[in-house]
């Protein structure tokens, strides 16, 4: 099974249907971030803090790797920053694209898989922005290689990603008895688990497959890659989403910067 184009095709259908990340942001947004005030997240809720970015935006090479939706990336542009999108979901760039042409923003936009970015020469960007988005990749080795390859030295990786606790619990009994049960170990992976619901019916239910990926995968592979992490904050999500809400932080986020050697 090709997971990668089966997750681009889930999250086209996904994009396609409309969700919270897939809702590009209204004129007004982008023009307060022309006008200097802007503000963009890695997870749910919190902003990502300011000083995670250079002083100015301006003309910075920037990655925004999985970011689509018309959302992170018109802001970033709109703030100044030179913004390459790469994703997965065809749909997601053509949200990313139709803002930035609608508020006068240029933009480039590439549709690939974030474990390879061959479409990019060494040391391209100065900042690679990536939201919640590894939970959709197998293996994060090949992400961390290539951002750590397309950063220029000093360069800045940006990254949000899911707690890994937040696999172990049956989530269908969270949300009907509020109950918290664990039925899954970790590392987790659709493909692997049949606890809750058989995959035949996620798989036609056109749902995106999600895996995760240990704190030692998330932190220490930055780390091995030759990207130090210089900064971290966790965040929540909210109630309508998850029954897991207020019991542990659910999200992290990691600023890394490419070592200069």
């Amino acid at each position: 099974m090709n997971i990668f184009e089966y997750n681009r095709n889930a999250w086209n259908a996904q994009s396609t249907e409309g969700c919270r990340w897939s809702t590009p942001f209204d004129d007004e947004v982008i023009q307060q971030a022309k006008n200097g005030t802007w503000s963009v997240v890695l997870t749910p809720n919190k902003p990502v803090p300011r000083n995670w970015f250079p002083d100015s935006l301006e003309d910075v090479d920037l990655l925004a790797l999985a970011s689509g939706g018309g959302q992170q990336v018109p802001v970033l542009a709109a703030a100044g920053a030179n913004v390459t999108s790469f994703d997965a979901s065809d749909v997601q760039l053509e949200k990313d694209a139709e803002t930035c042409a609608k508020n006068g923003l240029e933009i480039e936009t590439i549709q690939g898989n974030m474990a390879d970015l061959s479409a990019f020469a060494d040391e391209s960007f100065d900042l690679i922005f990536n939201p919640v988005s590894n939970v959709f990749a197998e293996n994060l080795e090949p992400v961390w290689r290539e951002c750590a390859r397309v950063l220029r030295p000093g360069g800045r990786l940006l990254c949000g990603f899911l707690n890994p606790a937040f696999y172990l619990f049956d989530h269908e009994l969270a949300e009907e008895t509020g109950e918290l049960k664990i039925i899954h170990r970790l590392p987790y992976s659709d493909l692997e688990s049949t606890v809750t619901e058989p995959l035949s019916a996620q798989l036609e239910a056109q749902l995106s497959l999600e895996f995760s990926h240990s704190l030692e995968t998330q932190i220490g592979g930055q780390c091995s890659a030759g990207l130090a992490v210089t900064g971290f904050f966790e965040d929540d999500w909210d109630k309508e989403s998850t029954a897991l809400q207020g019991w542990f932080p659910l999200y992290c986020a990691t600023r890394s910067t490419k070592l200069e050697i």
